[in-house]
């Protein structure tokens, strides 16, 4: 699978740009803020339903105008071409097409189009708490499992019901077991799958990430992700039986497979405390890359890869590392952006493989003739 062409009309800093991709590398070489990073999150936009980075979709139409456009064409199969099509305007609902045609749910593309995008933001996922680390996992699954995600829809709405009810007896100084009950029982089949699916998940995931880190690491440390939830020892309705005094005073749902956490560790201890920038980095490009190969196997097929600023923070060795992986046949269609055009140069010659390299100045990436 791979992206054909891409075509952006008034997104964040690019007017009206058509661009052609090679079916391997693509490489993006400009200054900070010339928009190499905008070309990545409209191709992610295009698997995604939405961005990478701001999920307010009328923050992302150009400065001044009404409306942005994203246009792609994918080639999946022997079967021709897909079109996919996301218009956003002022102050409507977003539409998002596959061959001329508007999806229903938004949700149901989700997984048509796998993609894997490693970014600086991904520190997130070890810095901040633990609803980024449950939305990762969630979204990997997703690319692969539509049922995973109906159960996180049901599931997510049934929540928001039960915490609009505690919130109203709070105010109110009332209270209805039955009532709460009707939400436990809507709740408690998909928490049930979710936790399994997401066990079910790292047991094939982590092994595969241990590998990656060791190769991008050269085997100087070990890590491991261990997963803590509720529902470890304990059905969806015993968890919510044992918080419902502390539910009722704070007027939300404080147990259930919604506050699942993991915890990231590195040579035994976690490494938001204890790990160098180095060694945060390549924890999360090794996550990534499992999630690729992990997806990859899953689907039979290879994801596209998004490497945005990924040499930034890491060492010579292991930046040589990851040029050694990107310039193997692990890979399908690659999109990669440095401020550094040595990197880029270090990578075409590692890989003697076919590629593209743009620069990009002021929302314009014009390809370099080789």
């Amino acid at each position: 699978m791979f992206l054909k062409n891409l075509k952006l009309y008034n997104f964040k800093n690019y007017a009206d740009s058509t661009l052609t991709f090679s079916e391997r590398i693509n490489c993006f070489i400009g200054d900070n803020g010339e928009g190499k990073t905008n070309i990545l999150d409209a191709i992610y936009y295009l698997a995604f339903t939405k961005s990478y980075f701001n999920l307010v979709d009328s923050q992302n139409i150009r400065h001044g105008q009404d409306f942005f456009a994203l246009h792609g064409k994918f080639l999946r199969d022997e079967n021709g071409m897909d079109e996919v099509s996301c218009i956003q305007k002022r102050n409507t609902k977003k539409q998002f097409r596959i061959n001329g045609k508007d999806y229903e749910r938004l949700a149901d593309h989700i997984g048509e189009f796998p993609l894997v995008m490693v970014s600086p933001y991904d520190r997130d996922l070890i810095n901040e708490g633990s609803e980024i680390r449950r939305k990762y996992i969630d979204s990997v699954i997703s690319q692969f499992d539509r049922f995973y995600l109906n159960d996180l829809i049901t599931y997510n709405r049934a929540l928001a019901q039960r915490n609009a009810l505690l919130k109203q007896f709070g105010e109110n100084r009332t209270f209805d077991l039955p009532a709460l009950e009707i939400y436990v029982s809507q709740m408690e089949k998909p928490a049930e799958r979710i936790f399994t699916k997401r066990t079910e998940f790292l047991k094939g995931f982590i092994p595969v990430f241990r590998q990656y880190f060791e190769f991008i690491s050269q085997g100087k440390e070990e890590v491991d992700i261990t997963y803590h939830s509720d529902l470890s020892d304990q059905n969806l309705t015993e968890v919510l039986q044992a918080c419902l005094e502390r539910d009722l005073v704070l007027h939300y749902t404080t147990g259930g497979v919604h506050k699942d956490d993991l915890d990231l560790i590195i040579g035994g201890l976690p490494v938001k405390k204890f790990g160098s920038q180095g060694q945060q980095k390549s924890f999360l490009i090794a996550l990534k890359l499992a999630q690729f190969e992990y997806t990859k196997t899953i689907k039979g097929y290879k994801p596209i890869l998004l490497f945005d600023d990924i040499f930034d923070k890491l060492d010579i060795k292991r930046v040589s590392q990851i040029i050694n992986l990107v310039g193997s046949n692990s890979f399908g269609q690659v999109f990669i952006t440095d401020t550094q055009p040595e990197h880029i140069n270090l990578i075409i010659k590692e890989s003697n493989q076919e590629h593209l390299i743009f620069n990009v100045v002021n929302g314009t990436a014009q390809p370099i003739k080789q």
